[in-house]
């Protein structure tokens, strides 16, 4: 998915596809990561932001990885996510005006104490998996580390995206992060 389009731009594309009720996994490939487009596209729920100079065999490998639900940046893409949501310990934690649920306003604008909440909602299992999500393990190394089968992992992934109404899981990564938890 490109940004940049005639009639709505990518990330609203991005928006209204993700609020299917089958939808499709989306990159967002397009020239630029910047003015927090990186941080937008994730909150409308692409799995991932690639830029257009990317490799071809790349690409096609990260569409692939992006397909089977793991989150896919260009190494640009990533600095520009980190630059966004890095504050100092003192800030708010909060992304004002973003988004996060299935297309509706969601955990992107919540303060620590609702974001906190929101992962109240979870089990205990799925509160330890959610951590492991946010520190960007594969649900292999979640699997090896929780003594837990490649499976249940999955299962407790797409609960846990259920529950707190989340698209990816680089909105749990978000949403962790805004509770203070990493």
């Amino acid at each position: 998915m490109d940004i940049r389009m005639p009639l709505m731009d990518g990330i609203e594309a991005t928006r209204v596809l993700r609020a299917r009720a089958e939808p499709p996994e989306i990159v967002i490939l397009t020239t630029l990561a910047t003015d927090g487009y990186v941080l937008r596209a994730l909150q409308a729920g692409a799995g991932g932001f690639l830029l257009k100079h990317t490799q071809p065999q790349d690409l096609v490998a990260a569409l692939r990885k992006a397909a089977s639900g793991e989150p896919v940046f260009s190494p640009e893409a990533l600095r520009q996510l980190v630059d966004t949501v890095a504050v100092s310990p003192d800030e708010d934690r909060a992304a004002p005006g973003a988004t996060g649920t299935r297309g509706a306003t969601g955990p992107g604008g919540q303060d620590v104490h609702d974001a906190r909440e929101l992962l109240g909602r979870l089990g205990a299992r799925e509160h330890e998996v959610s951590l492991a999500v946010a520190e960007g393990k594969t649900n292999a190394q979640i699997a090896a580390e929780m003594y837990l089968s490649i499976p249940t992992v999955k299962a407790h992934v797409s609960h846990i995206l259920a529950k707190l109404e989340l698209n990816n899981r680089v909105q749990i990564a978000l949403l962790v992060y805004r509770a203070g938890l990493i």
